[in-house]
């Protein structure tokens, strides 16, 4: 009997109404089965629930006017929803949303730019990662599969940038932004994409400005961390650049993850 497998997707869409065509397009032809949204800038009551509903996908959304903003949509029933990441009441951003899907825990993360350095953003961004790697210390003793999936804003090493010397100063690649993203993996969750390729030069978003698009000029920031249990049912982890290729596309360009699973999931 061959085995069932969860294709999981994230995509920070860069505003979902203004890509909708594209998103929509994109979900026809790779068909995953769950896809992590990050960076809506819509609130809930605008989001087209409708339109993702006719192509198959229930949703569950945490936006947020005009910015951040975070949603799952599956073929699969959506249980467990979690708007929000622990450890910090204050926060109003719409950066986290986290539910169980076909017997897995999935999270939709925006985590923050963190740029320019010498404001309370990048502060903020390195308390967001100690919140997460909190979080993610709760979910792993859980001991079931669980899947961290979204737009980190971490570029983790010098080949996951076009130049790397030109960034060193960012808050993507800042010693301290790597050294939380590190300290995530140390727990004991797997970089997906890097046990699937090695290689050098494989980039997930790519600026609107300077032709960044044409000559390659990418960085790596969307990532998957998978819990040990999740890991073990590990089949592939690709990234797709055809949609950043597109008219009036997003600066990102999906991340395609497959889990085998033991039985034959049924859509909802």
């Amino acid at each position: 009997m061959k085995t069932a497998t969860l294709k999981i997707a994230t995509w920070n869409v860069n505003s979902v109404n203004a890509r909708l065509p594209n998103v929509l397009a994109w979900l026809g032809s790779a068909a995953p089965d769950v896809v992590l949204l990050q960076e809506l800038k819509t609130t809930e009551d605008k989001f087209p629930r409708m339109e993702f509903s006719a192509a198959g996908y229930n949703a569950e959304v945490f936006g947020q006017k005009a910015w951040n903003g975070v949603a799952i949509l599956a073929k699969h029933k959506i249980t467990g929803v979690q708007a929000g990441l622990p450890g910090d009441k204050s926060d109003e951003q719409a950066r986290y949303i986290e539910a169980t899907v076909a017997g897995v825990r999935v999270a939709s993360i925006y985590l923050p730019n963190g740029n320019p350095v010498e404001s309370e953003k990048y502060p903020y961004k390195l308390a967001w990662m100690e919140r997460l790697r909190a979080h993610a210390a709760t979910l792993l003793g859980a001991e079931t599969p669980f899947v961290l999936g979204g737009d980190y804003n971490i570029i983790p090493e010098a080949r996951d940038c076009y130049d790397a010397k030109g960034w060193a100063d960012d808050a993507l690649f800042r010693l301290e932004s790597r050294r939380k993203f590190r300290a995530l993996l140390n727990l004991g969750l797997t970089d997906a994409l890097r046990v699937c390729n090695d290689k050098a030069a494989q980039y997930t978003f790519w600026d609107y400005q300077a032709g960044a698009w044409p000559q390659n000029h990418g960085l790596r920031i969307d990532h998957f961390l998978l819990s040990p249990q999740a890991a073990d049912l590990l089949e592939d982890c690709a990234i797709d650049s055809a949609p950043r290729a597109e008219d009036k596309a997003s600066d990102h360009t999906p991340v395609v993850l497959t889990l085998r699973q033991p039985t034959v999931l049924h859509n909802t």
